[in-house]
């Protein structure tokens, strides 16, 4: 039987994988992670849910990431930019060479779509 080419971004039944932003990266806080990959094809395409809680961070994107805030409340700045708070129902990209810091004020968890 072939692989379906729907795919749904149901996480139930999977393990998250646990992180944490390196500790040179951290700006504030004790941010956890947890990520739920439901979708990895070869090394350049992934997508699932990521969940984090509150601190903030430095981030540097090498890659393209679409974002959907699922629950929560982040603030996202970019170098030189103002800042943006993201919550449940935003959308975003995220670009490569978008440096600047990330800011979970309320544990978040966005769906993604990560390209390199």
């Amino acid at each position: 039987m072939s692989e379906p080419k729907l795919l749904t971004l149901d996480i139930s039944g999977i393990e998250p994988e646990a992180g944490a932003p390196a500790p040179e990266r951290i700006v504030s806080g004790n941010p956890q992670f947890r990520t739920w990959n439901v979708e990895e094809h070869g090394d350049d395409l992934y997508a699932g849910v990521w969940e984090s809680t509150s601190g903030k961070w430095r981030i540097e994107y090498d890659e393209w990431e679409y974002c959907r805030i699922l629950s929560g409340i982040s603030v996202i700045t970019e170098e030189g930019g103002e800042a943006r708070t993201v919550r449940a129902g935003d959308s975003f990209v995220l670009r490569p060479g978008f440096r600047g810091s990330w800011e979970v004020l309320e544990t978040t968890r966005k769906e993604y779509v990560i390209r390199l």
